[in-house]
């Protein structure tokens, strides 16, 4: 079986392994498994619910039910064109993704850009907010500075350049180096799924879209402060620790200030912890379920 063909069936099984579910007249996709309080994982650039392959059903084993989407323009959802791609709009989407799906309070566990997404999908509806688990993200909007090799895709011209360069040959050197510690354990046409789930059906136009709708103003980060400052529910920060771009030294530290936390998880891994260290994730998000059930009345 060639490359391709093994990367297809590779994508068809995860697809047969979610479902596709309405918001606001787009079809969206999402993993969505097990019974019990549910958790919501937003993804980031340039991954999809994918990402959260190992972590959905994982949940599910563990008697909760675990809810991963793709936002619109990323993964199996639609991609329109004249679509509002910053990160403000993104986090109204997952409003109604929650609610189209049922869930009518939920834990999130959240990474790269579902960070401040998830953030200020908190902020508008802490109601239904049981816990925040943060991996590798940023918060402070404003001061922000994109990884480089994230800097390409903001410009025009550019930016379709660098897309065009990123195949399975880049991406799996890129996979290697910033991704994770060590591949050997992750099929290597799994990780080749990521770019042909990230190009399907527009070639990634809508990706080059939101990489360049990021919310950058004061307004918005004081919207996502106010999702882990004097909030009723436990929040955690669980870290890729050798992650090259979204460091533990900057960006840790920074979330572990104005969240206020007393330390970060640290696992030995990169920026895709998820496909490193899916049940250290899942254990983590276990205990501080346990803590929300002692805080918040249910």
């Amino acid at each position: 079986m060639s490359d391709k063909s093994s990367v297809e069936s590779i994508i068809e099984k995860h697809k047969a392994a979610g479902k596709y579910f309405n918001v606001n007249g787009l079809q969206c996709f999402g993993l969505d498994q097990g019974k019990g309080e549910a958790v919501f994982c937003l993804h980031g650039v340039p991954t999809s619910s994918f990402l959260y392959r190992k972590i959905v059903p994982a949940l599910a084993k563990k008697g909760y039910r675990g809810v991963a989407i793709d936002f619109p323009g990323l993964g199996l959802s639609d991609r329109p064109e004249d679509f509002d791609y910053s990160f403000a709009s993104l986090a109204k989407f997952c409003a109604e993704a929650a609610k189209s799906l049922g869930l009518e309070k939920y834990h999130l566990l959240i990474h790269d850009i579902g960070g401040p997404i998830g953030f200020a999908l908190a902020s508008e509806n802490r109601d239904k907010i049981l816990s925040i688990t943060i991996l590798n993200s940023w918060i402070d909007v404003v001061n922000f500075k994109k990884p480089w090799p994230m800097r390409p895709f903001e410009k025009p011209v550019l930016g379709e350049i660098e897309l065009a360069t990123l195949t399975y040959p880049t991406w799996q050197l890129m996979f290697n180096k910033m991704g994770v510690n060590d591949s050997s354990g992750i099929p290597k046409n799994e990780i080749n799924a990521h770019i042909d789930i990230l190009k399907r059906e527009d070639g990634g136009d809508a990706y080059l879209k939101i990489m360049r709708s990021f919310n950058d103003s004061e307004e918005f980060r004081s919207l996502c402060y106010r999702a882990v400052q004097n909030v009723p529910y436990p929040i955690q920060a669980v870290w890729g620790a050798d992650d090259p771009f979204l460091t533990l030294d900057h960006h840790g530290k920074e979330i572990k200030e104005v969240a206020g936390l007393s330390e970060i998880y640290q696992l030995s891994s990169r920026h895709f912890l998820q496909e490193e260290k899916p049940m250290e994730i899942v254990d983590k998000v276990e205990e501080i379920i346990q803590r929300s059930k002692q805080m918040i009345p249910r």
